[in-house]
């Protein structure tokens, strides 16, 4: 009887290790449209429907899991030779349902609602990425680690310490009048609920347009002239300069034009939400001390 009781015990014990090995296998997060994402088991086959995940996925460790991507995803240089799904705002389906991912991620607002809606059809999990902050951005690598059983956490960690430093560093030196050119024509830019009008918070900028409603709006020359920035920063791929800065040189009088803060940034780290944002950060913040120390005291 005794060994009979030992043998049920053992038996349940290997039926419970069972059972948790099961459900550890299982994950899921809440994306950030607030949708819970659950996988039976980590995903091996992704398909990354934007360049700043295609890249998050990379840092985290998981880059070897993407089967298919979008044509604007060149970093890290490996990400160059995965497949092409998707471009500009279109998206090859019938591609992606031949790769047979087991998660599809997205930018949610990369593409229009009737193209991410098409994209569910498939059936695959979606997991849709909006950091609205930089803490998000942070957050998203976490998330993605989790949704491919490796450790986010290094890399989120890593991207929030640069960006604590930052903002020790520049937070609390005085402000700087702020105009960040998306566009010249028509002329548009980033209010206050755009990441990037945090990261010049981080460095002690203050973004002129950051009380507008629109999360890009498009404003007026003459609106800009009443602002008077003391500096006004666009950004090109690469960082290297063209012609949408010329047209303030017509504005003499102009405090960034006055004394020469007119800044170009590299688009493909500033306006990807993924981990060299905050090396571009910094570019941002030495680009907003330089207008800082020609101010006049």
């Amino acid at each position: 009887m005794k060994f009979r009781a030992l043998t049920v015990r053992a038996l349940f014990t290997l039926a419970t290790l069972v059972c948790t090995g099961e459900a550890s296998a299982t994950v899921s997060v809440v994306d950030d449209e607030g949708a819970t994402v659950t996988l039976p088991q980590p995903a091996t086959r992704i398909v990354s429907l934007a360049p700043h995940l295609t890249e998050q996925l990379f840092a985290v460790g998981a880059g070897d899991r993407v089967v298919g991507t979008t044509d604007y995803a060149d970093f890290p240089g490996a990400a160059r030779a995965i497949p092409r799904v998707a471009r500009a705002h279109s998206v090859d389906l019938e591609q992606i349902a031949v790769l047979r991912p087991d998660l599809i991620v997205i930018w949610g607002s990369g593409y229009p609602p009737a193209t991410i809606a098409s994209i569910r059809r498939l059936g695959t999990p979606v997991f849709v990425s909006e950091p609205k902050n930089l803490d998000g951005v942070a957050r998203s690598l976490k998330l993605l680690g989790v949704l491919t059983g490796v450790d986010g956490v290094p890399a989120a960690s890593a991207f929030t310490a640069k960006v604590a430093a930052l903002r020790a560093k520049y937070g609390n030196r005085s402000a700087v009048r702020v105009f960040y050119q998306v566009w010249a024509s028509p002329l548009m830019t980033l209010s206050g609920r755009h990441v990037i009008s945090e990261a010049i918070a981080v460095c002690g900028g203050r973004n002129v347009f950051a009380d507008l409603a629109p999360i890009a709006p498009q404003v007026s020359v003459e609106a800009v002239l009443a602002a008077d920035p003391e500096v006004i920063i666009t950004a090109e791929p690469g960082g290297r300069p063209g012609t949408a800065l010329v047209m303030w040189q017509r504005f003499p009088t102009l405090s960034a034009t006055r004394n020469g803060r007119l800044f170009t940034i590299d688009a493909d780290k500033m306006n990807r939400h993924g981990p060299r944002l905050a090396e571009e950060i910094e570019v941002l913040c030495a680009a907003i001390d330089q207008a800082r120390s020609s101010a006049p005291r």
